[in-house]
């Protein structure tokens, strides 16, 4: 199994400072890094969500997004998510929660011109893309001490080989 990934990998400050950079522009920039960077998102799962699919389980608030392959699943939402994306969707109550400039949902393409330009802001100089920001998660939940196994399900990785590329050979 070849361990090495093709993704850029962001340190700690790195993954703050898109999080700051975020906060000062329009309000779907923090909730889209929010869901990729905290909650660990494929990009596809962060423009497909739809407001209807927010909702509260045990005090929690959380989403109900489709992962790759189909699956529906519903997710705990960081707090910081969840007030990103309440600012994001405004008085909206229905369809999703991220629209392009024209009103439509955005797409993947426009999800990445988001990252790239709020890292940008960040000052950061490293091609940094939605899964980057995915990336980042993973790495950081192993680094924290979170067990492989929850990781891999956290980030819907059928195969454990899948979570551990993603940060590389290492004490993880």
């Amino acid at each position: 199994m070849d361990y090495e990934s093709r993704a850029t990998g962001l340190d700690r400050n790195e993954v703050g400072a898109p999080l700051v950079a975020a906060g000062l522009g329009p309000a779907a920039e923090p909730a889209l890094v929010s869901l990729l960077a905290l909650n660990g998102l494929r990009v596809s799962e962060a423009t497909g969500a739809d407001i209807e699919a927010l909702g509260v389980e045990r005090g929690h608030r959380v989403l109900t997004i489709r992962r790759k392959g189909g699956k529906i699943v519903t997710i705990p939402l960081a707090p910081r998510t969840a007030r990103a994306i309440d600012l994001a969707i405004g008085e909206r109550s229905e369809g999703p929660v991220f629209l392009a400039p024209d009103g439509r949902r955005l797409d993947r393409h426009g999800a990445g011109r988001i990252v790239r330009r709020v890292a940008r802001k960040a000052g950061i100089g490293k091609q940094v893309g939605p899964h980057t920001l995915r990336h980042a998660f993973i790495t950081a939940a192993l680094d924290a001490g979170v067990p492989l196994r929850n990781v891999q399900e956290a980030a819907s990785h059928a195969d454990p080989r899948t979570t551990m590329r993603q940060v590389g050979p290492g004490p993880h």
